[in-house]
């Protein structure tokens, strides 16, 4: 078991195409939810959590987040996977940063989305529940009634020893995936082409038994488009007044 990761990898490479109007000048990780850029967020707790080392992808208006974490220069050891010539998805973008990943495992996290703890971070407990003789995918999961803003039918259905397996045709899945996962640097291997998603990734490990997930203890917030801002900051609000 181990109970510390110091790598965490920042997926922030998106257009920010749903976001519009909001992203015109800014790209999606620098839009702000109850006056803390989403990037900021992330970086929020991973810091509590103890993560040293960020690597970040960036695409769209990507000099405005390389600007944006040299201001964090004091708290991380920062790198840049570049990806202004092209964006690589997902899994694309995974191959091109991995050189720049020291860490294994790592943590993997998207800029889009917004949590609270309950008591322990987030990171903390996948660390904690980490075990790399058994897993190469560890993600964390929130049930989809408290999924807040989701869109679709959610994403996976979760077994007894905590396996997870997709969503079947048709039919509702359990839980939501939040963004956030711990992975195994030697499921990174043998991509299919230049620009792919993480699904290949994931479809290999769960084929293999090694796909786990850990349930959120807290709120969560898909803040993938414009209106779940207001949305998610008028939850916060009403949470924070109990």
């Amino acid at each position: 078991m181990i109970r510390k990761v110091n790598t965490a990898m920042i997926m922030a490479a998106g257009k920010g195409t749903r976001m519009m109007p909001l992203t015109a000048d800014r790209p999606k990780p620098l839009i702000e939810v109850a006056g803390t850029a989403l990037l900021d967020h992330v970086l929020d707790h991973l810091r509590d959590a103890g993560v040293g080392r960020i690597v970040i992808n960036a695409h769209y208006r990507a000099s405005q987040v390389e600007d944006h974490m040299a201001a964090h220069a004091a708290d991380f050891q920062v790198a840049l996977s570049d990806e202004r010539d092209l964006l690589l998805d997902t899994g694309g973008g995974l191959i091109r940063a991995l050189p720049l990943i020291s860490g294994d495992p790592f943590i993997c996290v998207n800029a889009d989305n917004w949590w609270t703890n309950d008591e322990e971070n987030a990171f903390t407990r996948l660390m904690s529940a980490w075990n790399g003789e058994a897993m190469d995918v560890l993600m964390l999961l929130i049930p989809y009634a408290e999924a807040n803003n989701t869109q679709g039918q959610g994403d996976f259905d979760l077994d007894g020893d905590g396996r997870l397996s997709r969503r079947k045709p048709g039919q509702q899945a359990a839980y939501v995936w939040t963004g956030i996962q711990i992975l195994s640097k030697a499921l990174i291997i043998d991509p299919p082409s230049d620009v792919f998603s993480t699904n290949v990734f994931w479809d290999r490990a769960i084929s293999k038994g090694r796909c786990y997930g850990l349930v959120h203890r807290g709120l969560w917030f898909d803040v993938g488009y414009p209106d779940a801002i207001t949305a998610t900051e008028a939850k916060l609000m009403n949470h924070a007044q109990r």
